[in-house]
């Protein structure tokens, strides 16, 4: 071919590359729908954090805290009192003048330190003729001071600052339970994943298997028109095809417990929401385990981070305040006060001020002591609940690591058993074309590779479980801050 003609072919060519696609080609490219996205335990624990009612529920907790707070503060709030006192009497010196109206009008605010002082300021106007012998100013006006401090018990040390400083505790206690309620419901969440990602990995396996026999019994039921098999075999191959729609059944019953049930940790708009089928992700490939450094470290971080260890030490700090309280009871009571004069008829009298110092001593203290013998009791059973929860604590993190390394051995057994599995069975096949066996060892062949298969899902399962107790055990799910997971795109419904 010459280049003339060559020239002419080859714009052509170029004219026809340089065109743009056909809308239809593109509006079909455009309305593809986008693959799944694989759910994960990550975004099951992010709906948690987000909308899980328990989890909302105990936050709560920090509302009551707050309370608590507010109501021990209230023993000690600043008090406006406006009191106004009126005697009618006639003067035995002088009974000339009649009766007469006397007495005051007081505008003074009390408050209460939590150290046990109280103490009071204001200003008392005079009502009548009223002789005024201390802190007088203006027209009958007297400057209002008055305290009271205890010298022994209760000082520093009161039942209203004992209830102060168990609200202060009130915080840190919310918060314990807060993260005891995250971490139960994030290993209870993670158990229930797997559990239906292994129940839908297994209604496959099944699937496949009522196929494979429905495509058996096809298959013997047209030799057996051919007159190359008994007839009895056709009815051997049909049967295994209802028995593994039985199965299946079953099978897929556990498929729609398990999303049930994993349902009531996704909440969405108050109520639970099923995940779809679509997004049962596969087994991690790898499975990688805590590296032997860091276990050491895991175990001393989950003698600090688990909430069952910070609910003993709160527990044990309150009952210190209940046992500063009982030591403090055992003193004896020694007051003194300074405070205006309250009645009418003395302050008429010419009483201004008055003074006090009040001395208790109990005999016997039975009550105070009886409270110290309690306190001191609990006390020590803290100590040894703490030595307890620890050792739990490191036999969970033991556990868990047994766990893991027991399912690492089990899938692998269980991969090589399915391996052998397979070669039986397309050795039996092999064989049942040519003649030499018959329908029923097929059947007992494949049925070994479905339980094969089964095993090695299983297996894989429980070591993912077995990870997530790992987490649950270190207390790596108690210290997070809530938290969401970022998703790009839908699925299309």
């Amino acid at each position: 071919m010459n280049a003339s003609r060559c020239i002419p072919i080859v714009l052509l060519l170029g004219t026809i590359w340089l065109c743009p696609l056909p809308a239809a080609a593109g509006e079909a490219a455009k309305s593809k729908p986008l693959p799944p996205i694989p759910l994960s335990v990550e975004e099951i624990h992010a709906w948690i954090d987000r909308a899980h009612p328990l989890l909302r529920g105990a936050g709560t907790e920090k509302t009551m805290a707050r309370g608590k707070m507010l109501k021990a503060l209230g023993a000690f709030e600043p008090t406006l009192v406006n009191d106004t006192e009126l005697e009618r009497f006639i003067k035995s010196s002088d009974p000339t003048k009649g009766t007469q109206t006397v007495g005051f009008n007081d505008t003074l605010v009390e408050a209460r330190h939590p150290w046990g002082f109280r103490y009071s300021a204001g200003v008392r106007k005079a009502i009548g003729d009223a002789t005024i012998p201390d802190l007088s100013f203006g027209n009958n006006n007297q400057v209002l001071l008055g305290g009271y401090l205890p010298l022994l018990r209760g000082l520093m040390m009161n039942p209203e600052n004992a209830e102060l400083q168990r609200s202060e505790l009130a915080n840190p206690r919310a918060e314990v339970q807060i993260a005891q309620t995250r971490q139960d419901l994030f290993l209870a969440a993670a158990t229930q994943f797997w559990d239906w990602v292994t129940a839908v990995k297994l209604a496959d396996v099944q699937r496949r298997a009522v196929g494979v026999a429905e495509d058996r019994h096809k298959q013997v039921e047209g030799r057996a028109k051919a007159g190359a098999v008994a007839p009895l075999d056709v009815v051997e191959a049909n049967q295994e095809v209802q028995r593994r729609r039985e199965t299946a059944i079953a099978v897929q019953r556990l498929v729609e417990q398990e999303q049930l049930k994993l349902s009531m940790f996704l909440w969405d708009n108050n109520a639970p929401v099923a995940p779809p089928l679509e997004r049962v992700p596969n087994f991690p490939s790898q499975m990688p385990g805590p590296a032997p450094d860091t276990i050491q470290a895991h175990k001393l971080q989950a003698k600090v981070e688990r909430p069952e260890i910070k609910e003993i030490g709160i527990e044990a700090k309150l009952n210190n305040i209940d046992l500063e309280l009982a030591k403090n009871n055992l003193l004896p009571s020694l007051d003194a006060e300074a405070a205006p004069a309250r009645a009418p008829e003395k302050f008429v009298l010419g009483l201004g001020y008055r003074f006090g110092l009040e001395l208790r001593i109990p005999i016997l203290q039975r009550k105070s002591r009886g409270e110290v013998l309690e306190a001191q009791g609990k006390a020590d059973r803290f100590v040894f609940m703490q030595q307890f929860r620890e050792q739990q604590v490191l036999v969970d993190v033991d556990n868990a690591l047994s766990a893991i390394e027991r399912a690492k051995e089990r899938v692998a057994a269980a991969t090589e058993s399915l391996r052998l599995a397979k070669t039986l069975e397309e050795g039996e096949r092999f064989r049942f074309s040519l003649g030499a066996t018959s329908v029923l060892f097929v059947n007992l062949r494949e049925r070994n590779s479905v339980d094969s298969e089964n095993q090695v899902i299983r297996a894989k399962a429980d070591y993912q479980k077995a990870l997530a107790l790992y987490q649950w055990a270190i207390g790596a799910w108690a210290k997070g801050t809530p938290y969401t997971t970022p998703v790009t795109y839908r699925a299309r419904d």
